[in-house]
């Protein structure tokens, strides 16, 4: 009966190890990054809704205009407040009075405004998605940091199993002669064993991760403004006309994240206190998701540049 004690030392000391998968976070530099982000310059925007653009279908559009830009060369000049400038240039491209000085430096002028607010909105785009980047990388550093100690802990784990299962079988098969002793070490061996697989199976750790900005939140809420994106790249995201069989941007992005399992919309815990809270105890797979998310919120965000490029090779063929 003596030599159960052993094989239950081995298992008290494992069962502590594996205690060690709650243990907090020592690194300063690491509590800083799951305690806050240096992704955003102080980039909080502060706008109301008389800011935001008109929705392109409620507005009279000039025919001579919609003669030449399709509706989405006409839906990201609204969005970067172009329109007006636009129509004038468009009707003094086609006016055909006797070319003047007065009239060439008006086009010239119109021109400029245009290019710079394409330039300008492009830009703007280019500072969202780096930002969308940022915090998708900030995201992923500390999965894998959560996940490097999950395999570190199962490596040590699957070790002692063996260790274990290799000391039970020598000591069972022929160091210990007395049978019942033999017998209490087979089953010290097997329970220990079995303790050790049971925690390698819920070896899941869990980090607090918090983010105070939230892009995702402002996403699946879809208010009227946004802190977190300029009017242009808002109403991008929510543009949505009820005459196309189309939903919104951002309704697209959400849908992809219901239809992907990526939200459950019955699990409060998950939508409201952790994806688009302030955020919370994080597993690794829930840091991983959220880091797709911000991915999929990137690329499409990109896409406005490819908008905006169609809509500066049109200006050009006029």
């Amino acid at each position: 009966m003596r030599i159960e004690s052993p094989a239950l030392q081995l298992f008290l000391v494992f069962m502590l190890l594996s205690l060690g998968a709650c243990r907090a976070v020592k690194d300063t530099h690491i509590q800083q990054q799951m305690a806050a982000s240096n992704c955003n310059q102080q980039n909080i925007y502060d706008y109301t809704e008389d800011d935001m653009p008109i929705p392109l279908h409620t507005l009279a559009i000039d025919k001579t205009l919609s003669a030449y830009l399709s509706y989405e060369n006409l839906n990201m000049a609204n969005a970067i407040g172009i329109l007006t400038d636009l129509t004038s240039y468009v009707r003094l491209k086609n006016d055909n009075t006797p070319p003047s000085l007065e009239k060439r430096i008006s086009l010239l002028e119109l021109k400029q405004r245009i290019d710079h607010k394409i330039n300008m909105a492009s830009l703007e785009v280019s500072a969202i998605a780096s930002e969308m980047d940022c915090e998708e990388e900030r995201t992923s550093q500390v999965a894998n940091y959560l996940k490097a100690g999950e395999s570190e802990l199962e490596s040590k784990l699957t070790v002692a199993a063996i260790v274990v299962g290799a000391t039970g079988a020598i000591a069972t098969g022929g160091v210990i002669k007395n049978e019942t002793a033999s017998n209490t070490v087979g089953i010290a061996t097997g329970i220990t064993e079995a303790s050790l697989g049971l925690i390698m199976l819920f070896n899941n750790r869990k980090i607090d991760f918090y983010h105070e900005r939230n892009a995702l939140r402002e996403v699946w809420k879809g208010k009227k403004i946004s802190s977190n994106f300029p009017p242009s790249v808002w109403y991008y995201l929510n543009y949505h006309d009820p005459s196309k069989d189309t939903e919104s941007v951002r309704m697209q992005i959400i849908d992809k994240w219901k239809n992907f399992g990526q939200i459950v919309e019955e699990d409060d815990l998950s939508v409201e206190q952790i994806y688009f809270g302030n955020g919370g105890k994080y597993t690794t797979e829930q840091l991983v998701n959220r880091a797709d998310m911000y991915d999929q919120l990137e690329s499409h965000i990109t896409l406005m540049k490819q908008d905006l490029k169609s809509l500066s090779l049109a200006l050009e063929k006029l």
